[in-house]
């Protein structure tokens, strides 16, 4: 498939490097001089694109950018798209790096407003795995404990599609049900950057509670932020595992 990818900082780059690596034709663009773009798509295996020219004659377009700046991109560049090529946003809020938005502080789900912003449909998927556990952490299909990613949209066939994708990265999907269901993969739900099987996810995603999430997520951003070191990914997942799942975790 031809793909584009707006971003290319923790998400963005695993996805671009390994999508390339899985024989897609992949292009990526940030805000970075043209040359340093250029050195960093070599560097992913992948092309350098300017921000037009990354979502023309793709298939999928994924946007992994900060939230605040989402309402900075150029009027029309979504809206013109053709109906079949699939958006996908792997963002998430943090008010301390993206500044507070107004209607996700009080409440809106963030693709749900993501989507406003572009004025078209989007899928949202990839937003609850950690950045190192979508470079290094995927399986083989059928391996016990694969960790599952969760895909919510209101296109099945979009949905399906990249599910197809993250099957070749190496992880199990899970349906999280319409983009108006995204609330329960946001930081801070039980279902966020735990590192779950489907069976597992699929049971985190019920156990998500309206409105509990942000106290959650800005917790365990105070506590990071606390410490005089970045914790590992494998820190990370235990302490997200304590804090959103309640559970202590061996790994």
């Amino acid at each position: 498939m031809n793909i584009g990818i707006i971003g290319t900082g923790a998400v963005g780059s695993p996805l671009a490097r390994n999508m390339a690596a899985a024989g897609h034709n992949v292009k990526v663009t940030n805000t970075r001089p043209f040359a340093e773009l250029t050195e960093k798509a070599q560097s992913l295996g992948t092309s350098p694109a300017t921000l037009q020219d990354v979502v023309k004659d793709v298939d999928i377009v994924f946007i992994s950018v900060p939230f605040g700046a989402i309402a900075k991109f150029p009027q029309g560049l979504f809206r013109s798209l053709p109906d079949q090529v699939i958006v996908v946003d792997t963002g998430n809020y943090y008010p301390f790096r993206d500044e507070k938005i107004d209607a996700l502080e009080q409440g809106q789900v963030e693709s749900v407003w993501v989507s406003q912003q572009l004025g078209r449909p989007i899928t949202k998927a990839f937003n609850n795995l950690l950045s190192e556990t979508i470079a290094v952490g995927g399986k083989p299909e059928g391996t016990p404990d694969r960790i599952a990613a969760s895909i919510t949209g209101d296109d099945q066939h979009a949905k399906q599609v990249i599910a197809g994708l993250a099957n070749e990265l190496g992880f199990d999907v899970v349906d999280g049900g319409t983009l108006a269901d995204s609330w329960r993969q946001q930081p801070g739900t039980p279902a966020y950057c735990t590192e779950l099987t489907a069976v597992e996810l699929t049971a985190a995603l019920d156990d998500a509670v309206p409105g509990k999430a942000p106290q959650i997520r800005d917790q365990i951003i105070g506590e990071h932020m606390q410490r005089e070191s970045l914790p590992s990914r494998q820190e990370m997942v235990i302490v997200n595992r304590a804090r959103q799942l309640g559970k202590s975790s061996d790994l």
